[in-house]
């Protein structure tokens, strides 16, 4: 980075000004927790107990509140690293007609139409960062955008083959030949649907926010069951897991300026005015150094998978683009993931460079044929954002899903009780951080899918 940059950011001229007087927090929606949450309070064992003052309450719905296919969910806020939870979730019945809904749609949108043409169920994820606001948006948005663009292509759904013209006219006899060429199933239109009801919800963040002179953004991570299929859309760093007795499959990717470093220098390399002259594009194994002009060290660009040599110049010697390994890289110094929704205004500190041209909403799309799948009863699919995922690795969680369920096929609300195990496991021995084991101070959520009914019978909540 120039030196006139580090002089802005570290130097200040003159006296360190008075600190400014805290401004109350103002959402363009109120801070609250998701509807399912409401009337509940603590999950039983984990309200805070004389000999834990300092334990984090694990909170999870009311046990008379059933959430789609007798989901489990559960959730812990940060060790005080923000005044809020971050995280942000919600899950329901879709009710798909067949056209576009008016106006005045229902906004406790989980009620059944009485107009249903199509069926589904839904479980989001949202792990917010610079303020829960766009989380919070995203949590009381995505599902109407959703809703929407499925509307807009039911009838495609439906079909035997998605018809080249949603009119059903036929302009070229040759049009039903010509889609199955390019290999284009019922399943591409719900990927479609996917795709741009990300892209929908990121503007209305973008707006909401700009509105009322806000910042910030969220991941976003996503499953619809739609016609014997699971689709798993995600958009930056939570994960999920098919958990099955004799298996673990990843049903989403991480998306983190390491992940997409090729996508992000590939931007920067076709416009270079994004960095402003503040940033070098090219990566290097640590950062460079004056001593380091004139040297022929190791680099890659964004054509590159391997690594090559070049001559040090000085405008190597500038910030690099992405800096840091693992949980620890950050795009331009500033963000940890690189797909997500919202950040519309976030810029490099003390600078006017913009993020957001480096930010993609939309997500990558898993699809699980549940159809094909010979279920059992202990075949669940695991939700969470990345302050589980930091301490846990996929085969630990599945080995304590399995041992888990093992004993508790009685037990109605087990994968409740799992949502809350798997977060007692990121707090350290007997839920004592000063104890031995791994410990996650961040924001936690959960969900547990059983698979083995695929929804039959709940009616959601």
């Amino acid at each position: 980075m120039s030196a006139g940059w580090l002089r802005r950011r570290f130097l200040p001229k003159g006296p360190l000004p008075a600190p400014r007087p805290p401004r109350p927090h103002t959402s363009p929606v109120p801070y609250r927790r998701p509807r399912f949450l409401r009337g509940s309070g603590s999950c039983p064992g984990t309200a805070d107990a004389p000999s834990l003052p300092e334990a984090r309450p694990v909170r999870c719905p009311a046990r008379s509140r059933t959430l789609p296919w007798n989901a489990g969910y559960a959730e812990i806020i940060n060790a005080e690293k923000s005044e809020f939870n971050e995280d942000q979730a919600a899950c329901g019945k879709l009710c798909i007609q067949r056209c576009e809904f008016g106006a005045e749609e229902d906004q406790e949108w989980l009620t059944l139409c009485a107009e249903e043409f199509l069926t589904g169920h839904y479980w989001a994820l949202f792990d917010g960062h610079g303020g829960p606001a766009a989380a919070i948006l995203a949590a009381n948005t995505l599902h109407s955008c959703l809703r929407r663009q499925l509307a807009a292509i039911v009838e495609g759904m439906v079909a035997t083959q998605p018809p080249m013209h949603l009119s059903g006219r036929c302009i070229c006899p040759s049009d039903p030949q010509f889609v199955e060429e390019k290999g284009i199933k019922t399943e591409d239109l719900v990927i479609g649907a996917l795709e741009n009801a990300f892209q929908e919800c990121d503007e209305v963040i973008g707006r909401e926010l700009e509105a009322a002179g806000q910042v910030g953004g969220c991941t976003a991570l996503v499953a619809v069951s739609l016609q014997g299929k699971l689709y798993v859309a995600n958009a930056g760093d939570s994960r999920a897991i098919l958990v099955r007795r004799d298996e673990v499959r990843p049903l989403s990717s991480e998306f983190t300026p390491e992940t997409e470093r090729q996508r992000i220098q590939q931007l920067a390399f076709v416009y270079p005015e994004l960095l402003a002259g503040e940033f070098t594009r090219l990566e290097f194994p640590r950062r460079l150094k004056g001593d380091d002009l004139g040297q022929k060290v190791l680099f890659r660009d964004y054509h590159m998978n391997g690594w090559s040599y070049k001559c040090v110049e000085k405008s190597d010697l500038k910030y690099p683009l992405i800096h840091g390994q693992g949980r620890q890289a950050r795009l331009l110094g500033t963000l940890a993931v690189s797909r997500g929704l919202g950040d519309h205004q976030l810029r490099v500190l003390d600078t006017n460079i913009q993020l957001k041209p480096f930010l993609l909403s939309v997500p990558q799309v898993t699809v699980l044929d549940m159809d094909q799948l010979e279920l059992q009863e202990e075949d669940v699919v695991v939700m969470a954002t990345d302050g589980l995922w930091d301490v846990l690795s996929n085969e630990q969680v599945a080995q304590m899903v399995r041992s888990f369920l093992l004993g508790t096929q009685e037990d109605p609300h087990r994968f409740s009780e799992l949502a809350q195990m798997l977060i007692h496991s990121t707090q350290g021995k007997n839920g004592d951080p000063t104890e031995e084991g791994q410990v996650s101070y961040d924001d936690i959520s959960v969900f547990v899918i059983p698979l083995y009914s695929q929804g039959q019978g709940s009616n959601g909540h």
